[in-house]
């Protein structure tokens, strides 16, 4: 019934199989329980209990069902993964040994490898493992396993990013961005919402209006910003009457004080200018498409069926915000929902031609 689609009768059934095996069939219950998590977390539920898994996961491994046993364990890291805890998701994977395994656990290893690298942008690692994966999965001749590393290896030969530099934009694989991470140069992100060089970053993801003013200094560098454009950019096309120009220049000071490890921001005779510290060069990297549901749109361009739950747990933001971000794009028409109440689930299309890593809630190492 899952492989079918039918992912609540496939949950239903599994209930009822755990609730027909007795105090004397543990192992067949913790089955149940690992299978009713992989059902869960295809249909994007990511509130189920780790507790139960991880008690299932020991039963498995004290009765002789190693295979199973892997299988509790990769489910909890594809959930950190989700979720954006890329470190735990790292360390879980560290202490599994793919060795011995059956050939389809040996491919979920390598994926799950190739996911916590790529949100890393460690690409080179990603590139091995999805390698490893794809013979795996020849070796094991599961269709749908050979069409997942498929259309996980994808993401590294699509765009990932537009870069603005020197006044032009162009587009980033996740290897160019990498590789412009290791250049030395002043990124204001608009991903990640941080401005950082090879060895600082400063978060500016709580403070909206200094981010639009990096971003708008970072775009005209080496040049300047003129006091009327920063005022319209900072506070949404405002006109820079003699208020918003005295707002202007409180909240430059205030972003002088938070990027001062990074760069100067220098007032000229119409405006600001950057002036990096070290850096040799300043570029602005943003979001191949952006969006002010941008995160919504990254999450659910994966193809799967999310709950407005599970979103909000990924993106680390309140379910009734995440409810009205997602009402504001379905009036748009960029996402549907099925079912009611609790069942109800979102979906999207990916947007053609574009990898969503950068969308998704994982902040950069």
């Amino acid at each position: 019934m899952a492989q079918l689609g039918d992912l609540a009768r496939a949950k239903l059934l599994l209930r009822r199989a755990a609730r027909g095996f007795g105090p004397k069939e543990p192992v067949a219950r913790a089955r149940c329980v690992v299978a009713e998590v992989e059902v869960a977390l295809a249909a994007r539920e990511l509130k189920w209990s780790a507790k139960s898994l991880e008690a299932a996961r020991k039963v498995l491994e004290e009765h002789g069902d190693p295979a199973n046993a892997a299988r509790a364990r990769y489910l909890e890291v594809r959930r950190l993964v989700l979720i954006g805890r890329l470190a735990e998701a790292d360390q879980m994977l560290a202490a599994l040994d793919p060795a011995g395994l059956p050939l389809a656990l040996r491919v979920v290893h390598e994926l799950a490898i190739a996911g916590v690298a790529t949100r890393r942008l460690r690409i080179r690692v990603a590139r091995e493992a999805l390698t490893e994966a794809q013979q795996a999965a020849r070796k094991a001749g599961i269709p749908a396993l050979t069409a997942e590393v498929e259309n996980a290896a994808r993401v590294l030969t699509t765009p990932a990013a537009r870069v603005i530099a020197d006044g032009k934009e162009r587009l980033l694989l996740l290897e160019d961005v990498e590789a412009l991470n290791r250049s030395g140069a002043l990124i204001v992100d608009a991903c990640r919402l941080v401005v950082r060089d090879a060895s600082t970053a400063v978060s500016l993801a709580r403070r909206a209006v200094l981010f639009g003013l990096a971003r708008a200094l970072g775009e005209a560098w080496p040049l300047d910003v003129s006091r009327d454009a920063l005022v319209a950019r900072a506070f949404r096309g405002k006109r820079a009457d003699e208020s918003y120009r005295a707002r202007l220049r409180v909240e430059i000071g205030r972003l002088r004080r938070e990027l001062r490890k990074l760069v100067r921001v220098s007032a000229t005779q119409r405006g600001f200018t950057l002036a990096p510290r070290e850096a040799s060069q300043v570029v602005v990297l943003v979001p191949p498409v952006e969006d002010e549901n941008a995160a919504v749109l990254g999450c659910l361009a994966d193809g799967e069926s999310w709950s407005s739950s599970a979103l909000a747990l990924a993106l680390r933001t309140g379910q009734r915000t995440m409810q009205r971000s997602l009402e504001a794009l379905a009036a748009a028409g960029k996402v549907q929902a099925f079912g009611h109440g609790r069942a109800r689930r979102w979906v999207t299309p990916p947007p053609p031609g574009f990898t969503t890593t950068l969308l998704l809630p994982a902040p950069l190492s």
